[in-house]
């Protein structure tokens, strides 16, 4: 089976995510993704690499790259990772990094959507600080944090930063909660993520 997918005009992670769920759909076979860019096209090679699909890329001179990744039997999509105890996702800043801040909204927005992609999600999302500002009104992220929300994720705002930043009445997803829950939460992890 051949698939083609053109991911042309299409940031990370998108790229990625659709050619994994292509392979997902299919025994043995090639997924062929055109793309416009040298980090989409990298990227490609790594989830082939990762999922030990054969993957060849073909520069096909007009500004596209196009990225194949063949499926055998020996291929496997990556299967969940098993963890020990809860997966907490702890958002302090509305931005990802250090830098440039519409960079980092940039980034934000791409690593709140790739988590709705994981094969594994995580348990909880806490946000407090200036990430609290995620959770409100008017957040670039408010869809994608509504589906993990619709698929059992945690998701909790610190209530004194809502209040603080006089966000109260603009809470659009999850709970409101405080810093000795946001403490705990942590502590009890096995894995905390800090974007």
């Amino acid at each position: 089976m051949e698939l083609t997918i053109d991911a042309t005009g299409q940031e990370c992670p998108i790229p990625v995510v659709r050619a994994k769920k292509a392979l997902g759909t299919i025994d043995e076979g090639t997924v062929e993704m055109i793309v416009d860019n040298e980090t989409a096209m990298h990227n490609l090679e790594n989830l082939g690499r990762d999922l030990k699909c054969e993957t060849t890329v073909e520069d096909a001179g007009d500004g596209t790259f196009h990225v194949l990744l063949k499926k055998t039997e020996a291929s496997a999509v990556a299967e969940p990772a098993a963890s020990a105890g809860t997966r907490v996702v702890a958002f302090g800043k509305a931005v990802m990094g250090e830098g440039d801040d519409e960079l980092g909204a940039k980034l934000m927005s791409a690593f709140v959507f790739s988590l709705t992609q994981q094969d594994v999600l995580p348990d909880t999302l806490l946000f407090f600080n200036d990430g609290v500002k995620l959770t409100t009104e008017g957040s670039p992220v408010l869809e994608d944090l509504q589906k993990l929300a619709d698929a059992g994720v945690e998701i909790l705002s610190c209530g004194t930063c809502l209040a603080f930043h006089d966000w109260t009445d603009k809470l659009a997803v999850g709970g409101v909660t405080n810093m000795y829950v946001i403490a705990q939460k942590q502590l009890e992890a096995g894995v905390v993520v800090r974007p």
